[in-house]
């Protein structure tokens, strides 16, 4: 899933390191996206458990509105409401917030090279987390073999595949009847009870995915994650690529080393590949000046204009969204407190 462009052959020569100018501040200023997008979706997620709570008790419990931002964790519904609002032009009035966010994440993709992966996404930065625990606790992390790399990053692809032809082969009237029968209305609920009420088979599979995490790099989003993959496909067609400037590089291999996502940074002109999260870590270790950036063509993308225009995406995208009063799914009470009480007996169409 990658284009490169191969640096011209050379006789090896040992090149002067020029030290960059200024440190580099791309790293701290993720890690602040990051904190604050995991800080909202916790804070999104006890709100949303509130208001379950109070539907299910019957209203005995503390009432919380229930967060539109819960919808950014139905991708599946957002892809159904997306293909209805291409082919008919008419905005979502279940989830339709789920529809703007998952707009506002395959933009900000699709301009600046996976960078929901790396910058917002919740489990990207809690996966991160776990294999930044493994190196530190075992001193490396491990990757696997070429060959066994290559089949498992397929799986996320595969599983792509499936959700994008089971979503396909809708028609307009199955996704609405869908969307608006007893297991559309409440699937957000019935994914945070799944969480909830966990079996054994399900906490067997969360807890091999933790641990592979721990000594794997980015292990779930590598191979397993969908979303991530569709991201990654985005991607392909960004104008900001990784630039490697030739002259100036003194073959040190860092940033390969760093690479999360074990691409190849040390022996490229540029790339663009869908497994490429902008995380702008290559560039970080990047100890020669100029040798490594992010660029669109010949022209450097700093850290800090990624950040602002992952921002501007984020903001602008659900702020018209709420201005256009296309964010808050407006259900009379009394559907809640028939359905959310009996979630479990709704099962998938």
């Amino acid at each position: 899933m990658a284009t490169t462009t191969q640096a011209p052959s050379a006789a090896p020569s040992r090149k002067k390191l020029v030290r960059r100018l200024s440190p580099d501040r791309s790293q701290p200023l993720r890690r602040a996206f990051q904190g604050v997008f995991l800080a909202l979706n916790l804070w999104v997620g006890v709100q949303f458990y509130l208001f379950v709570r109070y539907y299910e008790t019957g209203g005995r419990t503390v009432y919380a509105p229930r967060p539109p931002g819960v919808e950014g964790w139905l991708p599946i519904a957002s892809l159904m409401n997306l293909k209805v609002w291409l082919l008919t032009g008419d905005l979502p009035r279940l989830h339709p917030a789920g529809l703007f966010l998952f707009i506002a994440f395959l933009a900000a993709s699709w301009i600046f090279r996976k960078s929901f992966c790396s910058w917002l996404c919740p489990a990207g930065t809690v996966s991160e987390y776990l294999w930044r625990l493994g190196r530190h606790t075992f001193g490396r992390n491990f990757r696997l073999p070429r060959w066994l790399d290559l089949a498992l990053r397929s799986l996320k692809y595969v599983l792509l595949g499936l959700f994008l032809y089971a979503v396909g082969s809708m028609s307009v009237p199955a996704i609405r009847a869908f969307l608006e029968g007893p297991y559309g209305i409440i699937d957000d609920v019935k994914m945070l009870n799944f969480f909830r009420f966990l079996g054994v088979a399900g906490a067997a599979v969360v807890g091999i995915i933790v641990i592979a995490s721990v000594f794997v790099q980015n292990f779930w989003c590598r191979y397993l994650c969908p979303y991530g993959a569709l991201m990654g496909l985005a991607s392909m067609a960004s104008p900001v690529r990784i630039r490697r400037e030739a002259a100036l590089c003194i073959d040190c291999a860092r940033c390969a080393r760093e690479c999360p996502s074990a691409l190849p940074v040390d022996r490229l002109v540029t790339f663009r590949s869908a497994e490429c999260t902008g995380c702008l870590e290559c560039v970080a270790a990047c100890p020669a000046e100029g040798a490594l950036v992010m660029a669109a063509g010949r022209r450097k993308v700093p850290a800090w204009v990624m950040a602002a225009g992952i921002a501007v995406l984020f903001l602008g995208i659900c702020g018209y969204a709420q201005w256009s009063g296309h964010w808050h799914t407006d259900l009379p009470s009394r559907v809640y407190f028939e359905l959310i009480p009996n979630a479990g007996e709704y099962g998938h169409p």
